[in-house]
This record gives C-alpha cells, sequence and structure tokens, in this order.
C-alpha cells in the first residue's frame, strides 16, 4: 500500500508518505501558512520513500475539525491530487489522528476551537463516540470519565489512515467536517 496523507486542521502542518510498512512524516510549525509550506512538505516526504504521486494508490486528509481554512487547503490539495491522478480519497479526523496516536483504550480527544471551547470526541477501545463543540465546563465534565489527549505524535496521522485505508471514496464526495460555524457566519 502507497499513500500520502496531509493534516492542515492545525497550527502545525504534518505530510505523511507510506509505503509498503515505511513511512515519512515531515511535521512543521507553520503558522498556519499551510499553502505556503505544502507543496514542498509533500514533495520532501514522497522523495524520502522514492515515491511520485502517481505512485500513490490514495490521498488521505484531515478533514476536521480545526481551522477552518487550513481544513480546505488540505481538503482542495487532496482532491486536485485524486482527480488529477483518478486515485481515490481518505477522509480521516483530528480526533481519529490523535486517538490512534496514543493508543490507549478510553480518551478524549479535544481540539482547541478558540474562545475557550474545544472540539471534543470521547474514544472507547478504539471507537469514536459523538464529536462536538463543546464549552470548557463540558470538557471538564467529560474529563471526569476520559483522559484527555491534546497533542498526539505526528505518526497519528499514519496510523489513523492505515486504520480508515479502506473507507476510500471519490474525491467529489472528500467534505469538511465542520462542528460549528465560523466566526464570519457567526458574524464575530
Amino acid at each position: 500500500m502507497k499513500f500520502l496523507a496531509v493534516d492542515t486542521s492545525g497550527v502545525h502542518l504534518v505530510v505523511a508518505a507510506y509505503r509498503d510498512g515505511a513511512s515519512a512524516v515531515r511535521r512543521s510549525e507553520c503558522a498556519l501558512r499551510h499553502s505556503v509550506l505544502l507543496m514542498d512538505e509533500i514533495d520532501a516526504a514522497l522523495s524520502a520513500l522514492s515515491l511520485a504521486p502517481a505512485d500513490c494508490d490514495f490521498f488521505a486528509c484531515v478533514a476536521g475539525p480545526g481551522s477552518f481554512t487550513g481544513i480546505r487547503i488540505g481538503i482542495a490539495t487532496v482532491k486536485g491530487l485524486c482527480l488529477a491522478l483518478g486515485r481515490p480519497a481518505v477522509a480521516v479526523t483530528s480526533f481519529d489522528v490523535l486517538a490512534y496516536a496514543e493508543g490507549r483504550e478510553k480518551l478524549l480527544a479535544l481540539v482547541d476551537a478558540g474562545h475557550g471551547a474545544f472540539y471534543a470526541c470521547p474514544y472507547e477501545n478504539g471507537r469514536a463516540g459523538e464529536g462536538a463543540y463543546r464549552t470548557a465546563e463540558e470538557v471538564a465534565e467529560l474529563q471526569k470519565e476520559y483522559p484527555p489527549v491534546t497533542e498526539g505524535d505526528p505518526d497519528g496521522l499514519v496510523r489513523a489512515v492505515l486504520a480508515h485505508a479502506e473507507e476510500q471514496i471519490p474525491a467529489g464526495e472528500l467534505k469538511a467536517l465542520y462542528l460549528r460555524r465560523s466566526a464570519a457566519e457567526e458574524g464575530r
């Protein structure tokens, strides 16, 4: 199996190339400059495994939740690669990336949603519960039952994609996972 995966949903940019058990994962502190750095990071990850985009069986991205603009950058890039090369897409969530990086039986995947709120999703035995936009108070209640995870190993992206590799979809069906409206839509 060969694939390329991107995570542009947060403050870090993570790009992973995978080839038959070997992976090349690149993580950049990009200060939300995903669009500036993404293509160079893709080239570097693929080159590390002597892969070309045409060698990939599919392309994957984190579809959310997270940065609205970042998510759109990742999805657009993956859709472009899929459409240009006639390959399917795989979507994973930022929750999956955190959960698969940790590997614990029970956890609460937390993504900062700004303004003191979080996107939260409980996991038990590798199965995701319902992800939702939560206030700090709601998260505090959930943390009584689920240990929180807010940052994971970049290899979590590879593990999440491997876990969802059979869930391939046509590029046109790839869509963002938004758990709330954007600040612009809310009038902030």
